[in-house]
């Protein structure tokens, strides 16, 4: 077909070049003669052609005037001759004087004659034309010619454009047609007549050989397409194909459907005596052709057995979708509603679920096999306006009524015509009237069982379906409650072992914060939905005004995350009197982390993982030391509203660690905000953790807050909907203590100077308004600086500083720490800090890089 088509195109085209080519020979040789006669008229009919003809010398005086008019005009050549036709000019002079070489009598005559001769110039044309004198008599003859080959007719200035256009053609046609060959091979998937031919019978065959009646409806309404099973079915007539449908003598029902225009799925129907199971497509969808496809299927016989499989499958699906919906939870009272709402109104129309105090508390079901008492904890149903007792009404169970007898006996019951039967209505007479009389007929009983243990129990209710209850009613109600059950008990172990866990958490974390000057606190502690974890934080008074801050995250929930947490914390507070460096009180953790380890591997009690931060605030310096174990850096807010993440030397998570931890310092400005953390405020499954940190700058920008607010603003912004971590936050605003509560003095190592820093002293605490002060801190001072001349090195240094407490604090290089000791009756001395240990509420010795402190404090009040 391609090839045929392109044949076709290229015989059009050189057709058309031929046409043209011969109008154009023609077109020549008329223009030619045109030109041959208008060119000899008007050389004839110029001034003075006449008169030199007479004249004694025509050719001396008409040869130049040929030759320009020959030139001129553009013609082959242009002679005069006499009447006798002897030339007298001619473009060679040579053959001027002799015979002309053509027809000239008729125009002796005074005719016009043109004709076609060759010549040694080649094809040409030639017209002769008389020359009038006077009285109007023919005195001479021009004749002018022209070859055709000279003329350029319009046709052949044509045939170029003609010729292109043919090929503009020929490549369009060919493109056209190779682009519906492969849209018909896309379309036919590359099938050949052939092929096509074979797949046509055989999806004819199939078509009348399938059991189930097929129609194509045509978008008018008219019948395209049936099978034979289509007429069987429906009785269709011969000629039904083609006719309307309206016109085919069907039943309504399926007449309505093929007209109807829209989709049908399994739709049953009567034609006949049959019954038939109706699917109808569309298909105008996506481009197709307007109109419908129809399917029939026979489903008379499968009716019966249809029914009790559709029953069957209901209960299955009811099942199913119990196992799903009930126990999403670990909550007691929605695990109950779960099981009343999905019963109706597949099953029935109204279910309550009455559970024993102590299960919906989470504690153990009263032993034994009766309830005396029960709470609602579930009601259900279609409408609301239905008579049965509220949620969280306590109900008292009689004895002597069927209910008290089914949670005796633990069996089930049904009662399938509540009117007639009576023991039911001791439990309740005055709301058993009211029940009836709104139209509740059957009911169904199931107590609720877990491990041996008396729940509850669950009724079903039916008053808007007519059927009753029957056995195999009862044994589906038994399955469903045998489940909800099982996730009741669940969801009650659950909530007993969560409050104890809250309840341990709690009272592991800190209560109150301790009372300090150098920082203003904020905190917020929020536990995960799953359960409690092993996040905590905690803020440690230290000697010197300082504050230490902590937070960690123990691995994993409950109890022993809490339990773990708690020891680490504990041990925090027992490190952190000696006074010890972040760096070294880590790696003393850290080894007690090991021996716990240790000391319960095999039991699956031993720590799996913990981080930790410890941060020490120096208020006088306004330093601040840190060391971390795993944990997420601190956020550092400046007074200016910048927040930074500082870089720290994070060591390994505490037990892990194989290296000595190291410790960062920052000088960090008055009015600045410290914000510790863990990471389940800015990580969660679908938050990464870096996402999480710029989340987490952005709440803490902008301007100056207080810690309290922090906390709030934090939380509303990084709060997940549905938290599964611990969140521990920890916001703490700096203070400085002024210039004038501090005072410090360099001591030489002299006893003599022992005296002049009393002296100075006891000057600054008259300025203070501490007169009554003055008599111990030089006591104190006294044997402190003695003490550090004596077994100490220089430079020694003495400092005051007037916070909650006075703190006195003498410093050397020296790393020997003196010892309180009880000095005998004979012994010269040792009653030195005796006495300072009396007269001190503290004191104590820490070490510094260069040296150490010891220190006491003094209460103001």
């Amino acid at each position: 077909m391609f090839a045929l088509q392109v044949f076709v195109v290229v015989l059009l085209v050189i057709a058309a070049a031929l046409a043209l080519v011969v109008q154009s020979r023609n077109n020549a040789t008329d223009e030619a003669r045109n030109r041959s006669v208008a060119v000899a008229q008007t050389f004839a009919n110029s001034p003075g052609v006449a008169a030199a003809l007479v004249g004694p010398d025509p050719t001396a005086v008409l040869q130049p005037s040929a030759e320009a008019a020959r030139t001129a005009s553009d013609v082959s050549f242009i002679v005069v001759l006499n009447l006798s036709g002897v030339r007298y000019t001619h473009p060679n002079p040579n053959l001027i004087g002799g015979m002309f070489n053509g027809t000239f009598e008729p125009a002796v005559h005074g005719q016009v004659v043109t004709e076609k001769v060759n010549d040694s110039l080649g094809p040409l044309i030639q017209a002769v034309v008389p020359v009038y004198g006077q009285n109007h008599t023919v005195v001479g003859l021009v004749s002018a010619g022209i070859t055709i080959a000279s003329v350029s007719s319009a046709s052949e200035r044509q045939l170029p454009l003609v010729l292109a256009a043919a090929v503009v053609t020929v490549g369009l046609a060919t493109c056209g047609t190779a682009l519906i060959s492969r849209r018909l091979r896309r379309q036919t998937h590359g099938l050949g007549p052939a092929e096509m031919t074979r797949m046509y019978e055989h999806h004819a065959a199939v078509l009348h050989a399938v059991r189930e009646g097929v129609l194509i409806v045509g978008g008018d309404g008219r019948l395209l397409l049936c099978n034979d099973e289509a007429r069987r079915l429906l009785d269709l007539p011969p000629d039904a194909e083609g006719r309307p449908v309206t016109e085919l003598g069907l039943d309504r029902a399926p007449e309505e459907l093929l007209t109807a225009n829209r989709p049908v799925s399994d739709e049953v129907v009567l034609a006949g005596e049959r019954l038939l199971a109706v699917n109808i497509r569309l298909t105008d969808r996506d481009g197709g052709p307007p109109g419908c496809v129809a399917t029939l299927r026979d489903s008379t016989e499968l009716l019966a057995l249809s029914g009790r499989a559709d029953v069957a499958q209901q209960r299955l699906r009811l099942l199913y979708d119990a196992g799903v919906a009930v126990g999403s939870s670990l909550d007691v009272t929605r695990t109950a509603e779960e099981l009343a709402q999905v019963a109706v109104p597949r099953f029935a129309d109204f279910v309550t679920v009455d559970l024993a105090e102590q299960v919906l508390e989470g504690e153990e079901p009263p032993p034994g096999p009766a309830l005396g008492r029960m709470r609602r904890a579930a009601l259900s149903g279609v409408r609301d306006d239905a008579p049965f007792y509220p949620v969280g009404t306590v109900l008292n169970v009689v004895p002597s009524a069927p209910l008290a007898g089914a949670l005796n006996s633990g069996l089930p019951g049904v009662e399938p015509r509540l009117a007639e039967a009576h023991e039911w209505r001791e439990q309740d007479p005055e709301r058993s009237a009211q029940v009836l009389a709104y139209g509740v007929h059957s009911l169904v009983r199931v107590p609720l069982r877990a491990r041996g243990a008396l729940l509850g129990v669950a009724r079903f209710w039916r008053a808007d379906r007519t059927e009753p209850f029957e056995e195999d009613d009862l044994a589906l109600a038994e399955e469903l409650v045998a489940h909800a059950a099982v996730c009741i008990d669940n969801a009650r172990r659950y909530t007993r072992e969560h409050a104890m866990a809250v309840t341990l958490q709690h009272s592991l974390l800190p209560r109150t914060l301790p009372d300090q000057n150098a920082l203003e606190i904020a905190h917020r502690y929020l536990p995960a939905q799953a359960g409690v974890g092993g996040d905590w934080f905690d803020v440690i008074p230290l000697p010197g005004a300082r504050v230490a801050l902590v937070v960690g995250d123990v691995v994993g929930h409950g109890l022993h995350a809490a339990a773990t947490m708690g020891r680490l914390r504990t041990a925090i507070h027992n490190f952190s009197t000696l006074d010890l460096p972040p760096d070294e009180l880590l790696g003393h953790l850290d080894d007690l982390v090991n021996r716990i380890d240790q000391e319960e591997s095999g039991t699956g009690a031993a720590v799996t993982g913990a981080t930790c931060l410890y941060a020490i605030y120096d208020p006088v310096s306004r330093r601040c030391t840190l060391a971390s174990a795993g944990h997420l850096p601190p956020a550092l807010v400046g007074p200016d509203g910048r927040v930074d993440f500082p870089e720290l030397s994070t060591g390994p998570p505490l037990g892990l660690a194989s290296m000595p931890f190291e410790t960062t310092q920052l000088e960090v400005a008055e009015g600045s905000r410290l914000v510790l953390y863990t990471d389940g405020l800015v990580e969660d499954r679908e938050r990464d953790i870096d996402v999480g940190l710029e989340l987490l700058r952005t709440a803490l920008s902008g301007p100056d807050r207080t810690p309290e607010q922090t906390c709030a603003d934090v939380l509303q912004t990084m709060l997940p909907a549905h938290p599964q971590d611990d969140i521990a936050l920890l916001v703490a605003r700096t203070r400085v203590l002024a210039p004038d509560q501090v005072a410090e003095w360099e001591v030489p190592s002299d006893p003599a100077a022992v005296g002049e820093v009393r002296a100075a002293v006891a000057e600054r605490l008259t300025g203070w308004g501490l007169e009554e002060a003055a008599f111990v801190t030089e006591l104190i001072l006294s044997e402190l600086v003695t003490n550090a001349i004596r077994y100490g090195t220089g430079p020694i240094r003495v400092r005051l500083l007037r916070d909650r407490a006075l703190i006195c604090e003498v410093s050397d290089t020296s790393n020997t720490s003196p010892h309180l000791k009880y000095a005998a009756t004979t012994d010269e001395g040792g009653r030195g800090l005796f006495l300072v240990a009396q007269f001190a509420d503290r004191w104590g010795t820490r070490y510094t890089g260069t040296g150490k402190v010891i220190w006491t404090e003094q209460p103001l009040e």
